[in-house]
């Protein structure tokens, strides 16, 4: 016999109404435990900012996971301290600090996490360009690029351990590409099988081509409510034997901009 472990990642936008821009995490952290999964990873998670209401907003999506059930387990990686935008407003964050405004990401799990790993990715120097979506106008901004960080739980999964890494990569897609292969050299000394899950800023086939790695193709997650366009994935370590892709959909959560993109894993009995 095997075992299915489901998985998703989304990107919460700091758990704002994208049609407003006002806090409203309730109904985010609400339709991500809708997604019926064992382990999620978020992007884009606030950690006691004042423009979402100094919420500890990993606490308050896993105790919507959890609903009436058991405390899942759940760990926020700071990415920047203080609010990202500006850098006369933020700060690479050297580590996670338990009572610091803070942006990151989180990793939430409703099994044991053995284990916490967390890399961070320095930013360039300078301001990175970005082009507007289509059908805005056709010139670029110049964004002050942010620190981005990974972090790695080992999941006490029914089917054996396994390791999962909560990722976002830079907007710039040269940068992203570089901090994905930063991060697959990071990952050589964790334990295998190992997915990545994330919101990689890099469209289509572009990851599993850079990796060497499995993944989940074909389904547009961003933007939404029409996404055109696979910028969330779901990829598995080539020495990962034992544990297999299998069926992916893209889910809307309230108002984010991004679906969620949601995977079941078949483990097999050999990983027990």
């Amino acid at each position: 016999m095997s075992a299915t472990l489901r998985v998703a990642t989304a990107n919460a936008a700091g758990g704002r109404d994208q049609r407003t821009g006002l806090p409203d995490l309730a109904a985010w952290a609400k339709a991500a435990a809708s997604l019926d999964v064992d382990v999620l990873a978020v992007q884009e998670v606030d950690h006691l900012q004042a423009r979402s209401e100094n919420a500890d907003q990993t606490a308050e999506i896993a105790a919507a996971c959890a609903g009436e059930g058991p405390a899942w387990t759940a760990r926020f990686a700071a990415a920047v301290h203080g609010t990202p935008g500006s850098r006369r407003t933020m700060t690479p964050a050297a580590g996670t600090v338990d009572d610091e405004a803070s942006a990151g990401i989180a990793l939430l799990s409703r099994f044991p996490v053995r284990g916490w790993r967390e890399l961070r990715m320095r930013p360039s120097r300078g301001y990175l360009p970005v082009r507007l979506p289509s059908g805005a106008p056709r010139r670029l901004l110049w964004i002050p690029d942010e620190q981005r960080v990974a972090l790695a739980g080992v999941v006490e999964a029914p089917g054996g351990d396994i390791t999962v890494i909560c990722t976002h990569l830079s907007f710039a897609p040269p940068r992203a590409v570089g901090q994905l292969r930063q991060i697959v050299r990071w990952a050589r000394s964790l334990p295998r099988p190992l997915l990545l899950l994330g919101d990689l800023n890099l469209p289509g086939s572009v990851p599993a081509l850079v990796t060497g790695w499995s993944s989940v193709r074909g389904v547009a997650t961003y933007p939404a409510p029409r996404p055109r366009v696979q910028l969330d994935h779901a990829l598995l370590d080539s020495g990962s034997g034992g544990v297999h892709l299998q069926a992916a959909a893209a889910r809307p959560l309230a108002n984010s901009d991004h679906l969620a993109l949601r995977a079941e894993l078949r483990l097999d009995d050999r990983l027990d």
